[in-house]
């Protein structure tokens, strides 16, 4: 039984002769599980990065889909997952809010541009991603350029102090339904190394590589997740009147605590935490307003 949310596509698993003839390349990458059935090795970043590329060529009308190599490659069912349960928020019992009228800022876009791609594609929302990473801005904006279903709902801010989470990017005249957010799980390049080497010996694949893709930005921050969405929580109370609900993911359940009392102390009216199943692991976004 599916762990994914009623409307995701993904919910029952991957068509891979429809993703095949959608992305040709997804061929050389398709094995086969124990049971006999196709799959991919979702230890291989290259087998990754092709089923992600099928599934938003098949599912979502892209064109073309890449990123630089090292850059981080999410997981396009649980990223989806993600956005329908922000749709339901939004929509607090009543019909879905979808169109060109419903903003959404996606902080921290990547190279990527998933929830973006996602948010603007399913929903049909007014997506505004930020990013800090030149390169990574430079690529978010070539997947614009080259995906016509896109140039008429994405834009992109620069953020130009890397210091700064919302401030510098929302401007005076600005309000969105929500926010969104991916942030950094470490708090160090060690400790996001240490991770990595743990889930290669779980898997049994040895002590060299790397299971999972990322540059620094994308995978730590000083303080690693609790700070940075401590930081987010301080900025979010100077646009609380320009921001319906903002959301971040939050990786590391311990957060949880900290991050509810920094909410009380802030004066947020509200406060929801939404379970979400990502792969093996289990995650949860956290909600609130003013």
């Amino acid at each position: 039984m599916s762990t994914l949310h009623p409307r995701n596509l993904h919910r029952n698993g991957y068509h891979f002769a429809k993703l095949i003839k959608a992305y040709p390349p997804l061929q050389l990458h398709v094995i086969k599980n124990p049971a006999g059935e196709p799959t991919i090795s979702f230890s291989d970043p290259e087998a990754v990065k092709a089923l992600n590329t099928a599934l938003l060529i098949e599912h979502y009308g892209l064109q073309h889909w890449d990123i630089p190599e090292g850059y981080l490659c999410p997981p396009v069912p649980g990223r989806a997952d993600y956005l329908h349960h922000l749709a339901d928020l939004l929509a607090a019992g009543g019909p879905l809010l979808t169109g060109k009228d419903i903003r959404i800022l996606d902080i921290g876009t990547g190279a990527n541009l998933i929830y973006a791609i996602l948010g603007q594609r399913i929903y049909d929302w007014s997506m505004v991603g930020t990013e800090a990473d030149p390169l990574a801005l430079k690529t978010a904006k070539a997947l614009i350029g080259i995906n016509p279903v896109l140039q008429n709902g994405i834009r992109l801010r620069q953020q130009k102090d890397p210091g700064s989470i919302l401030e510098g990017i929302i401007r005076e005249n600005d309000l969105f339904h929500a926010t969104v957010c991916n942030p950094p799980f470490y708090a160090s390049e060690e400790e996001a190394a240490e991770a990595n080497a743990r889930k290669r010996k779980n898997l049994k694949l040895g002590k060299v590589g790397r299971t999972v893709a990322g540059q620094p930005a994308e995978l730590w921050t000083e303080g690693g997740e609790r700070w940075f969405l401590l930081q987010l929580i301080r900025e979010s109370q100077l646009y609380g009147q320009q921001v319906g609900w903002f959301t971040s993911l939050v990786s590391q359940k311990d957060n949880l605590e900290p991050l509810e009392q920094a909410l009380e102390r802030a004066a947020a009216q509200e406060l929801k935490i939404i379970p979400l199943v990502a792969g093996q692991k289990r995650v949860r976004v956290l909600a609130w307003r003013y």
